[in-house]
């Protein structure tokens, strides 16, 4: 099997930034179409000049995937500029602190919105759109995918950090409705898998660990690999997932974490 994505048309949500930029630069370098969705426009036209010679490739949509008919403006508008859908990640994600005491804490409804829900209602939408293309399209093997998608989690879904409670709910959450979706729609040949990263560089652990020496230490410490790891890193790791490579692949949460998960004490925060 290959894992070459040539060709293929991919939605990368989060990809104003971190982990999901990552995932749409490296798609497009291997010759996918991509279309980078996120809410912030300012990023997407900052970023994009770098990939200004594959233009062909690439386009930008700037909305709140939190809004049903932003979803559907989504989907519209990469079947106008490729006129199919092959793959979608699932890197739209954002980590907010939670008072654990406080009944006035809205960080679980918020990240529920924001990092399941939003997906969910994406991935439903995509799904029917890659079932309506194969119902037109004579598929020379019939065991094969006729889709892949790829949730972006963490190993926070595994992990106990009470200040982070909102967000290990919604990762937990995320990786459930992965393995339910997988089941579902398995007859239907759409793939649904997840990746769950430990310490990664992303925009929301660059922003924590500013002003916070002792958290990095803390996190290298706890990382066999002894590092943080770049969010190009994870990339490869997704490219498997949505390539024919992982054609008998579905329905899991690989993780990608330098040894962090084998020995990860509950103080240590996981982003």
């Amino acid at each position: 099997m290959s894992f070459s994505i040539s060709g293929k048309t991919a939605i990368v949500t989060g990809a104003g930034n971190g982990v999901g930029l990552a995932i749409g630069r490296h798609f497009v370098n291997q010759g996918a179409n991509v279309v980078f969705a996120d809410m912030d426009e300012d990023a997407l036209q900052r970023e994009m000049g770098g990939l200004a010679d594959k233009e062909g490739q690439v386009r930008i949509f700037a909305g709140d995937l939190r809004k049903k008919l932003t979803i559907a403006n989504l989907l519209s508008a990469t079947i106008d500029a490729f006129d199919r859908v092959d793959i979608l990640v699932n890197a739209s994600r954002q980590v907010l602190p939670t008072d654990t005491l406080s009944t006035d804490d809205k960080s679980v409804d918020d990240l529920l919105q924001q990092n399941v829900l939003a997906g969910l209602r994406l991935s439903q939408a995509v799904a029917r759109r890659m079932i309506k293309q194969a119902e037109v399209e004579t598929d020379e093997d019939a065991r094969g995918s006729i889709g892949s998608i790829v949730n972006m989690s963490s190993i926070a879904a595994q992990r106990s950090h009470p200040d982070l409670l909102a967000y290990s709910i919604s990762c937990a959450a995320l990786d459930q409705a992965t393995r339910s979706l997988a089941v579902a729609w398995a007859p239907k040949r759409i793939r649904v898998n997840g990746v769950a990263f430990g310490s990664l560089m992303s925009a929301s652990l660059q922003e924590a660990l500013r002003d916070d020496d002792d958290m990095r230490e803390a996190i290298i410490a706890a990382t066999p690999l002894n590092r943080i790891a770049s969010a190009t890193e994870v990339s490869d790791a997704v490219q498997y997932l949505v390539s024919d490579a992982s054609s008998f692949v579905t329905g899991q949460i690989i993780t990608v974490d330098g040894g962090r998960t084998l020995l990860d004490p509950a103080a240590v925060s996981a982003h």
